[in-house]
């Protein structure tokens, strides 16, 4: 489950996401404001990362990756 490509997609898009949400609280000015159209795009952004974020790591959680089983169907004979 550690190496799944889900559980690293998720754990990237979500650190990714925190660092956004942080920078969108703390440091957005109203020339900022005033570019994006009136939106904190960082906060915003942020926000959707870490939803997706947490779909991924759920979705990893309910479906797990199957590792097939080898199994011998005969024994080889000498």
């Amino acid at each position: 489950m550690l190496f799944d490509i889900r559980t690293i997609v998720g754990g990237l898009l979500g650190i990714y996401g925190v660092i956004l949400i942080i920078v969108g609280a703390v440091n957005h000015s109203a020339a900022d404001l005033q570019r994006s159209g009136g939106w904190n795009t960082n906060l915003w952004s942020g926000i959707v990362m870490a939803v997706i974020a947490v779909g991924f790591l759920i979705w990893v959680r309910l479906r797990p990756t199957q590792v097939p089983r080898h199994t011998e169907s005969s024994s080889p004979t000498e």
